[in-house]
């Protein structure tokens, strides 16, 4: 490559360093030093890479003015990291629907709210904050409404916990449907969350010892509503009106939603109406036609809320291969791991199908049901792995494998799936999914 002598005497006086053969052998000591020194990566960059040696089209003409974006976009280069939808989960006209978080492309444990997953069962509502109320009432001695204002002025608190759709991974059940992590195990994301813990309202509510149950009820078209036990309602349930530093966005319920970490999804009742503390069990449509199990002994499971102890490898996997890794370099493995029931203690990583497990390391922020990172060095030999990956939480839980999971629940249920993921990689990089048995 030959440059200008403009190109040169801008070069020059930029580090005041004159262009010539001892500045190219500058360039590659820094660069056998920087390839020596990083041992996850074999790749060193040429002396002559234009990217180094020439001044970017970027650099050289303004950028966006500060005041193009007033609430903040990504870069363009980014535009394929988006939820995603599949009719096989949609209504006709995606009203009722999921949009699938794209987990293989997020870093940290915090899910963007543009990307967090979205489960609507009749559209988003657009709710009005200044009409909006919170009615409390039932088998309670005070009965309240209250207003956003209102909500706001309680004590708040915030936390991060992950909120998953109990359907996560269905169509599993019967051997590989999408090669593709986004849909396989898109229904969840983890994010902060800012409210008032729901023990604090109640307090002035005052439950009567009659009250065992509660009905919550969202105030969109489908008016979704659960019926959960006053328990968990007294134990870390909250109301959410803020996600990520911002308010909520309309598809997580704005203004305000139920939080009840580590639960089913389902649960997080959005665009929250009313409160209804009763005796017995509402046995609405959401956990009588839907959210229940039938087991291969004809007994249908009901009410069986936390999520279990789960975990899968986002790197390498279908949506993102190792297709630019060549033999011998370093590569670091990633995935996530996550429990309703506590917080994760153990990951191992298996390269063989399940026969032999090697322990991988927690990083990061390690938190009760909340999304875990893992990690583990590996040297590619370009050979052929079954990668898989194993989790354990403080209540002695661990993932069971495929055939575990089905002698107990059969091949029918569609909900709480959680068995062991495994990732064919091929020699080339290409990674498929699969089912070791």
């Amino acid at each position: 490559m030959k440059l200008t002598k403009d190109k040169e005497q801008h070069l020059s006086n930029k580090t005041n360093m004159p262009l010539n053969n001892s500045r190219r052998d500058f360039f590659k000591k820094g660069f056998a030093l920087s390839a020596s020194v990083v041992a996850a990566s074999a790749i060193a960059a040429s002396a002559d890479d234009e990217a180094i040696l020439k001044e970017p089209k970027w650099g050289s003409k303004l950028g966006w003015p500060t005041n193009k974006y007033p609430y903040g976009v990504p870069s363009p280069y980014e535009h394929n990291v988006v939820r995603r939808t599949t009719p096989l989960l949609s209504s006709g006209d995606y009203y009722a629907a999921v949009a699938m978080c794209p987990i293989q492309d997020i870093k940290g444990i915090i899910v963007p709210n543009g990307l967090f997953f979205n489960r609507s069962h009749g559209g988003t509502a657009i709710v009005d904050p200044n009409k909006y109320r919170l009615l409390i009432h039932g088998l309670v001695e005070n009965p309240i409404v209250l207003t956003l204002d209102q909500i706001k002025r309680y004590p708040s608190e915030t936390r991060i916990h992950f909120i998953e759709c109990p359907a996560n991974g269905s169509p599993e059940w019967r051997g590989p449907q999408f090669n593709s992590l986004q849909f396989l195990k898109g229904m969840m994301s983890c994010a902060e969350w800012t409210g008032v813990k729901l023990s604090t309202i109640l307090k002035e509510v005052g439950i009567k010892p009659k009250a065992k149950w509660v009905i919550a009820e969202g105030s969109d078209d489908s008016h979704m509503a659960r019926t959960l036990p006053v328990e968990k309602l007294l134990d870390d349930a909250m109301i959410v009106y803020a996600q990520n530093g911002e308010a909520l966005r309309p598809d997580q319920g704005y203004p305000v939603r139920l939080l009840v970490p580590g639960w089913e999804g389902n649960l997080n009742v959005k665009w929250l109406r009313r409160l209804e503390f009763v005796d017995k069990p509402a046995h609405a449509k959401e956990e009588t036609a839907k959210y229940t199990m039938l087991t291969p002994s004809g007994k249908a499971i009901q009410y069986f809320w936390p999520m279990e102890v789960n975990s899968v490898i986002t790197s390498p996997c279908p949506d993102k291969p190792w297709t630019d890794l060549k033999k011998g370099e370093w590569v670091e493995i990633e995935g996530l791991a996550w429990s309703g029931q506590g917080t994760i203690t153990h990951v191992d990583i298996s390269f063989d199908g399940g026969r032999n497990w090697k322990e991988a390391k927690l990083k990061g922020l390690v938190l009760p049901k909340c999304w875990t990172r893992f990690s583990f060095m590996y040297k590619w030999n370009g050979k052929p792995i079954l990668l898989s990956s194993r989790a354990t939480d403080d209540s002695g839980n661990t993932q069971p494998t495929i055939d575990q999971e089905v002698k107990v629940m059969g091949v029918m249920p569609i909900y709480h799936r959680n068995a062991i993921v495994t990732w064919e990689v091929k020699s080339n990089g290409e990674v498929n999914n699969v089912q070791i048995r």
